[in-house]
């Protein structure tokens, strides 16, 4: 097994912040360069707290959108009440800059991972995780040290058909198994219906959502009527942050783009907006102007291995009827006749990322822009890369 080499090469990885010698202007950066607003992200993450605990829920926000100890740590001091990732690999790289209160939302079903997994509980961390099959919950408990503990959410889905229990035979089977094992604990039910984030329109997406949740409540509630024991049920993104809030069964919202917004998330509409404008984007592409192939349109440092993009370009909201076009791995194209006039070669712009999580997995750090304007300091990717 390669894992327990892998947990050595996360763990020595840098977590935090690391202060400049002196601070720099953002088109003094290196090319594409992640630059974190850090006034637009703590309002961000300060109005997704309030707007959760007004309704007296809780939120686990998703560390896979950001990968990085740091935010994690200013989601928990905000009031969260742990936070999510999708992989072991990523439990690994939080757990090792002290970040606690996991839960690892994806299934798994090998040894190795579990392996990990027992590792991580034998450190003393409070880990949490899903399971949706027999055969996965049978190498947990194969794999588990006595000494160990460990807590379990059952996944659930609907009509997704990507991770989760259908059948309402299976869920009580599992819960009787988890509940017979001394090591694990059952604390409830996870649903994530991520088809439906990008629903373009608010009324549209909320029939959608709600009408899911209603199954899935109906599915928890034949659960309790056994004399069953539970209380988490998790799940929600950003999509439905202000829609699932009314559902009665749900504890804490796994929501996670919010902290940054990308351009697929603001074309799916708000609800009184043609654009989803509840959050502020507070991250941005620092890409410079690198060639001019022809008038009104001008190239940048900035591509693919760059941005990552399952169905939008990059936006392009500091120059007025501009649009960005990706030209490759390497390049990107900025076109406006409008706007050409005023740029020069050599010049930097800032995108709108086009989907923010796979784009932070492209870089080692957040630039991290102060209310000056400038760069104190930049804080690590430290979940870079861990996709296992």
């Amino acid at each position: 097994m390669q894992e327990p080499f892998l947990f050595d090469q996360i763990r020595s990885r840098p977590t935090g912040p690391i202060d400049l010698p002196e601070p720099v202007r953002v088109l003094d950066l290196p090319t594409p360069a992640l630059v974190l607003d850090r006034s637009l992200f703590s309002s961000n993450l300060a109005k997704m707290a309030a707007h959760v605990a007004a309704h007296g829920k809780g939120f686990r926000p998703h560390a896979k959108t950001h990968k990085c100890p740091e935010i994690a740590k200013a989601q928990v001091a905000s009031g969260a009440v742990g936070v999510c990732v999708a992989k072991v690999s990523e439990a690994v790289a939080q757990t090792g800059a002290g970040v606690d209160n996991i839960l690892i939302t994806s299934p798994i079903t090998t040894p190795g991972k579990v392996a990990i997994l027992d590792r991580l509980a034998s450190e003393g961390h409070q880990l949490m995780i899903v399971v949706d099959s027999l055969v996965g919950l049978n190498q947990l408990q194969s794999g588990i040290a006595s000494e160990n503990r460990l807590d379990i959410l059952i996944d659930l889905d609907v009509n997704m058909g990507r991770t989760g229990v259908r059948e309402d035979a299976t869920v009580l089977e599992l819960i009787n198994k988890i509940n017979d094992d001394e090591r694990l604990g059952f604390r409830g039910f996870q649903f994530y219906a991520g088809h439906v984030m990008h629903i373009e329109g608010f009324a549209d997406r909320r029939e959608a959502s709600l009408s899911l949740w209603s199954q899935v409540s109906e599915r928890i509630e034949n659960v309790r009527a056994e004399g069953i024991n539970f209380d988490i049920v998790t799940g929600c993104g950003t999509g439905t942050f202000n829609i699932d809030i009314e559902v009665d069964s749900i504890t804490d919202l796994q929501v996670g783009s919010f902290i940054f917004m990308d351009e697929e998330y603001r074309r799916i509409g708000g609800e009184h907006n043609d654009r989803f404008l509840d959050f502020d984007v507070s991250l941005t592409i620092a890409t410079t102007t690198i060639s001019q192939p022809m008038n009104g349109a001008m190239t940048v440092d900035a591509g693919f291995k760059s941005m990552a993009s399952d169905t939008v370009p990059a936006a392009v909201d500091e120059l007025a009827n501009t649009k960005f076009r990706f030209a490759g791995d390497e390049h990107g194209v900025l076109l406006s006749k409008e706007s050409m006039q005023s740029l020069k070669l050599g010049d930097v712009v800032e995108l709108v990322t086009p989907h923010c999580d796979p784009t932070v997995n492209l870089h080692d750090f957040y630039w991290v822009k102060e209310n000056d304007g400038l760069i104190h300091s930049c804080w690590p990717i430290t979940g870079r890369g861990c996709t296992w």
